[in-house]
Order: structure tokens, then sequence, then C-alpha cells
């Protein structure tokens, strides 16, 4: 069970400097509250924070390179466990909860960039959250996690378990997250699609024929 403790100052905290690396909120949106743990599967690294804007977040982190190693024993370069203690701050139930990987902050992560939630690697895997039951791990063309199947209410927390691991570090790079509305919109398109499919390869519709659909608004 999470324990939410609501903090009252505002704005932004300093950044954090940690076994090596340094976690900072400076975009906005959120405020990171502390940080813990080693980086190890057994004690991964705990970040605790509180989301403010209902479009998403982005942590940065600086500092991963060759010199900090490899924390979790995949084979790549370098790798931590990290444990998100996201608390909702907004006034939005969350349905599902997306993290990504960015070496830039406005690109998707290419294979080519080495940056992965241990992509190969079955370390640490399942990856799983107090409050969804399921998990949808992206590697190509870019580097996510969707969280799925629950909700976290606004004034709630939800712990996501990730690793991060990176062939060819770079000092910077930059986790992104956010509520991901449209999924069961999307799930219900996609549905609806094969269907679709179905009826078509047996000639009840006409091969035109397409399917639409109207995601939510706001």
């Amino acid at each position: 069970m999470l324990v939410l403790v609501h903090l009252a100052e505002p704005g932004r905290a300093q950044p954090i400097a940690h076994e090596g690396l340094v976690f900072s909120d400076e975009l906005g949106g959120f405020r990171i509250l502390r940080v813990t743990g080693s980086g190890t599967l057994a004690d991964p690294f705990v970040v605790v924070e509180e989301v403010t804007d209902g479009e998403g977040s982005t942590l940065i982190i600086r500092g991963l390179s060759a010199a900090f190693g490899n924390r979790v024993g995949t084979t790549h370069l370098v790798g931590f466990a990290l444990r998100k203690v996201v608390i909702n701050r907004t006034r939005d139930s969350w349905g599902s909860y997306e993290v990504e990987l960015r070496e830039a902050l406005e690109t998707h992560s290419p294979y080519e960039d080495g940056l992965s939630f241990g992509q190969g690697s079955q370390e640490g895997r399942p990856f799983r959250s107090s409050r969804y039951a399921g998990s949808l791990e992206t590697d190509e063309p870019f580097d996510s996690v969707m969280f799925t199947d629950g909700t976290v209410g606004s004034g709630e927390g939800v712990a996501l378990q990730l690793v991060i691991t990176d062939t060819s570090p770079l000092p910077l790079f930059y986790v992104v997250q956010r509520q991901a509305q449209q999924v069961a919109w999307l799930q219900s398109l996609l549905g609806r699609a094969r269907g679709l499919a179905a009826l078509r390869a047996r000639g009840y519709v006409p091969s035109g024929s397409a399917v639409s659909g109207e995601g939510p608004r706001g």
C-alpha cells in the first residue's frame, strides 16, 4: 500500500544527486520528492514524484556513463533498476500510464542509440505496477512501456517497476511519462478493424469499406 503525503511547498525541487546520477524535474509538470536505492534489482532506484500536469511530464537523468556500470546483470554496457512512485495531483483518473525513453527530447529513441528498457534481456521482467494489471512493451520504432488494466485516481499513487539500459550512454537522457487517455478508444478501433477484416475475408463486406472512429476529446 502506498502512503501518500502531500507536501505543500510549491514549485520544482532542486536536482537530486544520488549514486552518481542526477535526477531533475526542471522541465516542469511534476516535482521530485526524493530518490533512494542503489539501482540493483534487489534495491532499485526509487524516485517519488508528484505529477501536476495532465498532459504529462519528463524526468531528466544526467551522469550515466561506462563508469556507472551495469547493476542489473544484463549484457548492456550500463543498466539500473528503477521504481517510479508517481502521485497523481491532476484532476484526471489515469486509466493507463506510459513511460518512454529518449536521448533527444523531441525525437523518439531509435534502435541505433542503444537506450532501452533492457531490450533483449529478461532481467527485471515482467515489468510490474502496483495498480495496473498489465503492461505493453514497445522496442521499435521507439522505446516505451505502457501500463494498462487499472486506474489511478486523483490524489492516488502508483509504483512502476522498470529496467533501463544503454550500450552507448550519453551524459543526459529523458524519461517521458504521460497518461494514455486514448488507449481504450484505440483498442476498440483495433477490435472493429479486425472484425471488419474477418467479414471481408468471408465476402460479407466490400473491400473498399473502411473503419472509422472518433477519439476522445479534451
